[in-house]
């Protein structure tokens, strides 16, 4: 039986435009973004820091050296916050309802800058943070791992005190579903920005 449900941040949660962001990224001086950032894991210093194995300051410097200029903390924080489109205020509503009979998490690739964002009143027009809708809250950057590696998932069970048969993990990455279910990990793949609501009542539905 079910009991926790896990959901991807960006895809999931909100609306994924990474064009935006290797837009955004181009302009600060990085000629070939696209060779650092993909929507669900990135290279070299973009890697780093969003597994944590590098501060803020240390990205900007590195970053800097890709650029060959003086990277600010707010010129970056712009570029990462290209990513994120919009966020799914009604799905949001929606966990309300289901949190309680579920246990909910995030499981993100993510860094400060964005989640610096996502756990303020600014995340959405409710004044409400991220972490005021789940019970869990699991960050590559903080977590020292990043999906797909089966490390992730393992601290995350861990961590949330949680069994993989009784847990249900949403992505919209299909190597990320394919790691959770190696685990014993029920899953949901989604498309980005895709309605997931109705699929999941299902699941839920069957699964009382």
């Amino acid at each position: 039986m079910i009991k926790n449900i896990i959901f991807d941040f960006g895809g999931v949660l909100t609306l994924l435009t990474p064009h935006e962001a290797l837009k955004r990224f181009k302009a600060l001086g990085v000629e070939n973004p696209e060779e650092y950032l993909n929507p669900y894991c990135q290279q070299g210093a973009f890697f780093k820091f969003e597994n944590g194995d590098i501060s803020a300051e240390q990205f900007c410097a590195e970053l800097g050296e890709i650029c060959k200029r003086e990277i600010s903390i707010e010129e970056a924080a712009h570029a990462w916050r290209g990513f994120i489109a919009s966020v799914h205020e009604d799905y949001l509503d929606y966990l309300q309802q289901i949190r309680t009979r579920y246990r909910l998490g995030v499981l993100s690739n993510t860094n400060p800058f964005i989640q610096g964002w996502a756990e303020t009143e600014e995340f959405t027009s409710k004044g409400k943070p991220l972490g005021s809708y789940f019970d869990m809250l699991f960050f590559s950057f903080r977590m020292r791992a990043s999906k797909p590696g089966e490390e992730i998932y393992r601290k995350m069970l861990l961590e949330g005190n949680m069994k993989a048969e009784e847990t249900l993990f949403i992505d919209d990455s299909e190597k990320n579903i394919e790691a959770a279910r190696r685990l014993g990990i029920c899953t949901l793949k989604v498309e980005n920005g895709e309605d997931w609501r109705p699929m999941l009542d299902r699941i839920l539905l069957a699964d009382r």
